[in-house]
């Protein structure tokens, strides 16, 4: 007998910024037969193929309370004598994982017809969840990432940048890598190197209203970009998208391939030890009398 029912994935959000995530769980309600059930990732290694640092101990004991829960809503709704309607499953979940601003997010609803209702799940969870996940071989690499060979070919000389916050009327961001000659220089890593391509030109796109509002800034200032290039296959297209957004970032900038970041390094360092010197000239010049 076909029957209606509802589908809600559950979803890792690793980068709120972003918005970058993965498709973790599936939880499928078909009233007419009193069927909830729920299948989710039992192991943290599938997130850490696409994402690092997952805390193995909290997804296992997480995943494992979700599970439990669940079962337990399945048994009330096969025993009770008022099922909630099929579009009721937005409310079901919420009484597991309430919405909040953590990582774990519930998707919007969806549903069709069908005759199986297990069967459609476990066709789900393998395309929605285990397509993904297991077939991911490459991380997802974070700004922090993307700065460490810039600041190790820096050496010692990176104790010469410190935090600079540029302000407008409206806005002000906190770069944490600066360095003062004529004008602020600037050194902002940005990872493109995101599972999804719509990710990728998001973040490009969220740099170009950044570098718009920041545009009005007193402080005359240069932002060299240290980018981070997607290594997931089907990124190439959003990456020289996100390049484009990028250069339409009004007043200076550079942007810095990772193949070019060592030269950009010697750049840098020879630039500060040239300021440090000519200061130290004038600073040590006899006064005129």
């Amino acid at each position: 007998m076909k029957t209606n029912y509802s589908t809600i994935i559950l979803r890792y959000v690793h980068d709120v910024v972003t918005g970058e995530f993965a498709n973790i769980g599936v939880v499928l309600y078909a009233p007419d037969q009193r069927f909830l059930e729920a299948r989710f990732a039992t192991s943290y290694e599938r997130l850490n193929a696409i994402f690092l640092k997952i805390d193995h101990l909290h997804f296992r004991a997480l995943m494992r309370y979700m599970t439990n829960r669940f079962e337990e809503l399945s048994a009330e709704i096969r025993d009770d004598l008022h099922v909630p309607p099929v579009n009721a499953l937005s409310e079901i979940v919420k009484k597991v994982l309430p919405p909040d601003d953590s990582s774990l997010q519930w998707s919007q609803q969806g549903g069709g017809i069908t005759d199986d209702p297990a069967r459609v799940l476990g066709e789900s969870y393998k395309r929605l969840v285990e397509r993904f996940i297991a077939g991911a071989t490459q991380v997802s690499r974070s700004d922090e990432e993307i700065v460490k060979p810039f600041k190790a070919k820096l050496g010692r000389m990176v104790e010469k940048l410190s935090e600079k916050t540029i302000e407008t009327k409206d806005y002000q961001y906190d770069f944490q890598f600066a360095w003062k000659n004529d004008i602020w220089h600037l050194y902002e890593p940005v990872s493109f190197d995101l599972v999804d391509p719509g990710s990728i030109r998001e973040k490009a796109n969220k740099w170009l209203g950044r570098g718009v509002a920041l545009h009005d800034a007193r402080e005359k200032f240069k932002i060299h970009f240290i980018l981070g290039e997607p290594r997931q296959p089907g990124t190439k297209e959003a990456f020289e998208n996100a390049l484009h957004l990028m250069q339409k970032i009004p007043g200076q900038k550079q942007l810095v391939r990772e193949n070019e970041v060592e030269h950009f390094a010697e750049h840098v360092t020879e630039e500060i030890v040239n300021h440090d010197a000519d200061a130290l000239v004038l600073r040590d010049k006899p006064k005129e009398k």
